[in-house]
């Protein structure tokens, strides 16, 4: 191995030329840095801040007491020396504080609420930018459009040292690939959870490699291991071994490391509850515990050993005092060795690390760096066919659809109304659905903006710039071209060339405007519910202070300063100054078709001139010049603006704190009664020849279609009383095969799924329903949990929707905390789950809670996806035993494993090996495959852990070329000895028991009388907890309403009150988008949790639907009666009590139709930015046939405006606003009659054809509700059911976790 990597030590004797001819991974040479953690303490303060903490200070509840216990220790005085050349390994259980120690030593902790003392040193200096460090995330962050090789190349773009040439970084790039053991997958795409491309171990290593790729001195890693297989584990760290003999400091932490990666570890801290244990040499912490009396047993794996001895074991009340006072025991015993030791030495070496070293810019040039990142955006963006759509048919439909409805507009009073209103459609309306769908795309590509940014890679202006130049000719320009070319002229705008550009530059500005004011929202908020809402309040704004909606001269003199801050004010007047007054010489503007004789000397022809009409508006003639450059203004004001915000704003994530709970659950029932083996039914499930192949269609569907096999024919048994297990390495399909088995796998239009083969359930082949109610099913990740639910809250809903109705509801809760119990699970029961944005508990504790809602309902086949991965191994233990417990009641039990403990695999039943491809190579008994094996001339050695040899030996080693040949040939040789003698050995283990009794093992789902109250009361809690959600539910509405009155009150009664009166109605149909962008915030979220558990035959789609409808039914009430306040009371309409009921249905009916519409796309397409792109520009084209911004609509979209809550809502707000109101003019606007232009309400119903039945209109927008509502479910219905076997529409969305490529 010492000859696999090689680097350049000393930097002075590197060359490029010497360089160029090591073999595997070279780099330049790096400083030597040692690290040193000096009486590392880290707290987090709980105290309750903002209401609540005015709450408690208003009680007197807060006490010295309670101040003292809203203070956790997460770390406690760590001291650690980690020197240059040295692998250090943090382990520890679940939760004791490894990453947060990690996270501490590279800086990565901060916020007013981290209270932090001690001190980490780098060579003697504390500032981490004095030395080149790295970082590896436990979570992977990257681009799942890119393959492989594409994210490695634009990382060593970005990383490598300016010096390197285009051929070194490639032939780095390819040693990284060969290294890690990803040459297999190089070009694959890397994949998400709806796009599968390469597994979750692939992921991990390409992350890794990302890493190595910056040449750091420092690499902190965190949790590597995790998701690789042993072999592949084993493998990277023997990389980082080397890494670290050749001049590098690793310090990583780790869960369940094999005995032979025991041996690479030079340096090792053991925690426990964020104590450590030991802190030193590894070769030395075998004699340490061995003095304090816990000698290593024989054949035992020493990082498991030490594991075992430092966590405490919470599953019954003995263990957990016993375990405790041994824990308690070490942290007293090495605190006392600290006191022992003399600190002299390590005085002076401290003393000798005072310089520091030379600190070197890691960040390339900005114009290389705008190079690659314009590169990766480009192709990132062509990758997303649904995301260039999404932009591009917005554009189109929005254009031809709006072109219709202002079809060829005449120069009649009607038309110059119509022409105002299609202006201000092309300012405003087109800029928003932009402004819109870039809010959304930067909440999923800022993320790894963060990272590469805090990593120094990337600069601000480098990725602003970057992302506007790789969309400047697929979107920035394409979209408002063709916009302006289709509305324009098929409007019936002049033909005239100079007036069409003018036309297209401004469009082409607002354009940016919307995605430049997007960045600045996103850079404030990186969750879409607070940059929505930010984009809204401001967009409101924009649109009242742009003068169609009210004249300019009629908004209230203490906020009409608010329309020069306002860019729409600017687009709108110069595309009407454009249209109404240029490009003519007359000082009168532009002249439309007045009826009367005389032409523009008649005073009756006045409301047909340009100059009229502007004045009308509040602009001045001269408006075209000046508004452009202020637009150009505000791109840049904007630009810089996001640069500055994203550059000195940090964003911090949030920590749970503790719920407590006044009952203790767990007290006096820590033991369990088992069930008899003769109250349970077995399963035996077989497999014959059973196959999975994909075929893929290209989105282009005439085109052919392309097919790979994902599971070669496998014949094997699965039987109760054991553990069935199936290994194999990463992407040898372990999962496609639970999946496929479960009956998870969901074809779609573009993806078909093809099984062959038979699968029998005690020799009969049940239907989809039995196997989904007899079978649980754990998958990998954990999104079935509620982030801001408590564990004990999680289990007790869980408990309640899957259990049987039998059950008591105590029953039910004494279950759910035996489970807990059982699970270790008790230390964290009141923390919250958390999420992305919010810290809960850690990554072990969520597994095992997915995995204690999985095993409430005791079901017969229970099936785990890497149900240890994430997980110490101690914790690991205790799964398996439960599991076992499980098996040993009569329960069929199968999972996959990546790593197995060494003790473990003795109590393995069954074994199913997977080879690369899905190729079986052993399936019978664990006790026969070592000597399998064996026969073929492969012995596993006594010392060895049979399953860490069966990985190795079926792995194909792609670090070097000579070993890959051998060893292919070697898993070839094994699959095919498989395959001449598999059908005696697998059949040997199955039992066929009586098929009928397979429909009387089926569970129920849960009646909707018992299920509808529970959700009910889970999203309450969950919602309450969630301030983005309570802040996207609640303040939209009110700050549109509020912003609404500031601007409209008081409404008046002149000439131009008429338009104030009208834009005051029309901006009632805001709340239409309002419902569309709640519903986004909470709506996919909720819906992925009820697909698992709809999957889990939990709960029925009735349910589910009727409890976000009730759910969301109180905040729309409320947002509707604070809207009917703000505007009757305070704008002035007509105070009775008719009219406020009106107004708050008609809010009502806007906020639930927003909310159905929402609830439809999203449903149908599993591209959100795309529902979201679609969902606006059929509620924008809604709002321009409403009736008032567009006069005479073709009678083809008369029709299909019926079903059009807008038009609806208009023809009953208008009557019952305007009868009865009269207004007056002035002498100039004034008819040669004398008369004025309008003199009463009626006028204005009659103009705009709003002078229809009231009632009916209110009659009509009820019936909107509930269609638009029934649809909304019936699309859901269709989807969960009916669209299972004939393919869905769009990608199926419900996760296909196979791993295929």
């Amino acid at each position: 191995m010492e000859n696999d990597i090689e680097f350049d030590v000393e930097p002075a004797v590197s060359s490029r030329s010497n360089e160029a001819e090591t073999t595997g991974i070279s780099f330049r040479g790096v400083d030597a840095v040692d690290v040193m953690v000096q009486n590392l303490s880290l707290k987090i303060d709980f105290s309750p801040t903002g209401f609540s903490a005015l709450k408690a200070s208003l009680t007197n509840k807060t006490s010295a007491a309670q101040t003292t216990e809203h203070c956790k220790t997460i770390i406690n005085n760590v001291n650690a020396d980690m020197p240059c050349g040295s692998l250090t390994a943090i382990i520890g259980g679940s939760g004791s504080g490894k990453t947060s120690l990690l996270n501490s030593m590279s800086h990565r902790l901060s916020g007013g609420k981290l209270k932090t003392s001690g001190v980490v040193l780098y060579n003697g200096d504390r500032k981490l930018t004095s030395i080149r460090s790295a970082y590896v995330m436990q979570r992977d962050v990257l681009l799942p459009s890119l393959t492989v090789r594409e994210t490695l190349l634009y990382a060593a773009e970005l990383r490598l040292p300016p010096p390197t040439t285009s051929d070194e970084r490639r032939r780095i790039v390819e040693d990284v690939i060969l290294e890690l053991g990803l040459k297999e997958c190089a070009n694959t795409r890397i994949g998400n959870s709806v796009h599968k491309g390469c597994s979750g171990g692939e992921q991990r290593r390409t992350s890794l490699g990302v890493q190595m790729l910056a040449n750091p001195s420092v690499l902190f890693l965190d949790e590597v291991t995790t998701g690789l297989d042993a072999t592949s584990a084993f493998q990277l760290m023997r990389t980082l071994k080397t890494l670290a003999r050749k001049g590098r400091t690793i310090i990583v932490t780790i869960h369940q490391p094999r005995s032979e990666i025991w041996g690479l570890f030079d340096r090792l801290v053991l925690l426990t509850e964020g104590s450590p244990v030991y802190s030193g040499p590894a070769a030395q912490c075998i004699q340490y515990f061995e003095d304090l009396g816990y000698t290593l047993p024989p054949f035992v794996n020493p990082a498991e050993h030490l594991i075992d001895l430092a966590a405490v074991d919470t599953r019954s009340a003995e263990l957990e005092a016993s375990s405790s006072a041994r824990v308690e025991s070490l942290k007293k015993s090495w605190d006392a060795f600290l006191e022992a030791q003399t600190l002299q030495s390590e005085g002076q070496k401290v003393l000798d690390l005072q310089t520091p070293a030379t600190p070197k810019s890691r960040r390339t040039a900005l114009s290389r760096q705008v190079r690659v990142l314009t590169a990766r955006t480009l192709k990132v963006t062509i990758r997303d066919p649904l995301g260039v759509a999404a932009s591009l048919v917005e554009a189109t439909v929005m254009a031809v659809i709006m072109g219709w409805i202002f079809l060829s507009l005449d120069g009649s009073l009607s038309g110059i109304r119509s022409k105002e209103g299609a202006l201000y459609s092309a300012a405003a309306l087109q800029s928003y659905l932009i402004l819109l769908f870039e809010v959304y795309r930067l909440t999923l590509d800022i993320g790894l903006f963060d990272r590469e940014h805090g990593e120094g890679v990337v600069g601000v202006a480098s990725f602003l710039i970057s992302r506007r130049l790789a969309r400047m000719f697929v979107e920035d320009i394409p979209v408002p071209l063709i916009f302006s070319i289709i509305f324009y002229f098929m409007a019936g705008f002049r033909p005239v060339a100079s007036q069409f550009l003018v036309f297209l530059g401004i469009t082409l500005l607002c354009h940016y405007i919307a995605v430049t004011f997007a960045t600045v929202c996103v850079a404030v908020s990186r969750n879409f519910a607070g940059a929505s809402l930010i984009a809204n309040m401001a967009y409101t704004i924009q649109t009242l202070g742009c003068g169609y909606f009210v004249q300019s001269s009629q908004i209230p003199v203490y906020i009409r300063w608010l329309k020069w801050t306002a860019y729409i004010f600017y687009a709108f007047g110069a595309l009407v100054a454009n249209e109404f007054v240029g490009h003519t010489t007359d000082p009168a503007g532009q002249f439309y078709d007045c009826p009367f004789e005389g032409g523009v000397t008649n005073p009756a022809c006045k409301q047909y001139t340009g100059r009229y009409i502007m004045e009308s508006l509040g602009f001045p003639s001269d408006w075209i010049t000046r508004p452009i450059i202020i637009l150009l203004a505000y791109v840049i004001a904007f630009y810089v603006g996001s640069g500055l915000i994203l550059q000195y704003y940090k964003v911090e994530m949030g920590i749970s704190r503790t719920h407590k709970s006044d009952l203790d659950y767990s007290a006096g029932k820590e033991k369990m009664t088992a069930n008899s083996l003769d109250d349970v039914r077995t399963v035996h499930l077989w497999l014959e020849d059973y196959s999975l192949d994909i075929q893929k269609r290209n989105f282009m569907w005439w085109k052919a279609t392309r097919d790979k096999s994902i599971l070669k024919p496998i014949t094997a048994s699965f039987d109760p009383g054991m553990l069935n297990v199936i290994m194999g390495p990463s992407g040898s399909g372990k999962t496609s095969l639970l999946n496929a088995i479960a009956g998870r796998m969901h074809s779609s239009v573009l993806t078909k799924y093809k099984i062959q083969g038979k699968m029998l359930f005690n020799g009969a082949s049940p239907s989809d329903g039995v196997v989904r109610s007899i079978c649980a099913y754990v998958c990998q990740d954990d999104d079935s949990l509620l982030p801001y639910l408590t564990v004990r809250e999680n289990l007790h809903f869980a408990a309640g929707l899957r259990l049987p109705t039998h059950l008591t509801k105590q029953e039910k809760i004494r279950r759910a905390e035996s489970v807990m119990l059982k699970m270790g699970l008790r230390d964290c029961a009141d923390i919250l789950v958390g999420s992305d944005l919010v810290k809960g508990i850690s990554g072990g504790e969520k597994r095992r809670v997915t995995i204690a809602i999985q095993i409430l309902t005791e079901p017969r086949v229970l099936m785990l996806d890497e149900p240890t991965s994430g997980l110490d191994a101690f914790t690991a233990c205790s799964i398996i035993d439960v599991l076992r417990g499980l098996a040993d009641e009569g329960r069929t039990l199968i999972l996959t494993i990546h790593q197995s403990r060494s003790d473990l695999f003795k109590h393995y039943g069954n074994i199913l090996l997977l080879a690369q491809g899905g190729s079986p190579v052993y399936a019978g008994n664990g006790s026969l495959m070592a000597p399998h094996f064996a026969s073929l001339g492969f012995s596993c050695p006594t010392t060895t852990n049979p399953a860490d040899f069966a990985l190795d030996l079926i792995t194909v080693d792609l670090q070097e070329s000579t070993k890959e040949t051998a060893s292919r040939e070697k898993v070839i040789s094994l699959v095919a000895g498989w395959d001449k003698s598999h059908a005696p050995l697998a059949r040997a283990t199955s039992h066929i028991d009586t098929p009928a009794e397979l429909g009387s093992l089926s569970r129920a789902m849960t009646p909707f009388r018992i299920a509808f109250p529970l959700l009910l009361h889970r999203s309450f809690i969950n919602f309450r907890r969630n301030p983005p959600s309570i802040i996207a539910r609640t303040t939209q509405g009110l700050g549109f309403a509020i912003i609404l009155t500031l601007f409209f009150a008081p409404l008046k009664s002149d000439y131009y009150s008429v338009q104030s009166r009208l834009g005051f109605i029309q901006e009632f149909s805001s709340l239409y988008f309002v419902g569309m962008l709640q519903n986004v915030a909470v709506y996919p979220d909720e819906k992925e949790v009820f697909y698992r558990e709809h999957d889990d035959n939990a709960y029925s789609i009735e349910a589910f639907f009727l409890q976000y409808t009730l759910a969301e039914v109180p905040f729309e009430v409320v947002t509707s009666l604070l809207w009917t306040v703000f505007t009757v009371c305070a704008a002035g309409l007509p105070r009775t009590l008719s009219l406020f009921f009106v107004v708050a249905f008609n809010c009502f009916a806007f906020i639930s139709c927003g909310e159905s519409v929402g609830i439809i796309f999203n449903t149908l397409v599993s591209h959100t930015g795309f529902a979201v792109s679609l969902t606006s520009t059929v509620m924008s084209l809604a709002m321009v046939m409403g009736g008032i911004m567009s006069l005479d609509i073709p009678s083809f979209l008369q029709a299909w405006n019926h079903l059009n809550p807008v038009k609806w809502s208009l023809g009953s707000l208008a009557p019952y606003s305007l009868r009865g109101v009269e207004f007056t003019c002035t002498d100039f606007q004034r008819l040669p009659g004398g008369g004025c232009p309008i003199n009463t309400g009626e006028d204005i119903l009659r103009l705009y054809g709003l002078d229809g039945n009231a009632g009916l209109s209110m009659i009509a927008l009820g019936l909107c509700v509930v269609g638009y509502r029934a649809l909304a479910y019936g699309i859901l219905k269709a989807k969960t059911t009916s669209w299972e076997w004939k393919g869905r529409f769009g990608k199926d969305e419900r996760k296909e976790e196979g791993s295929m490529k």
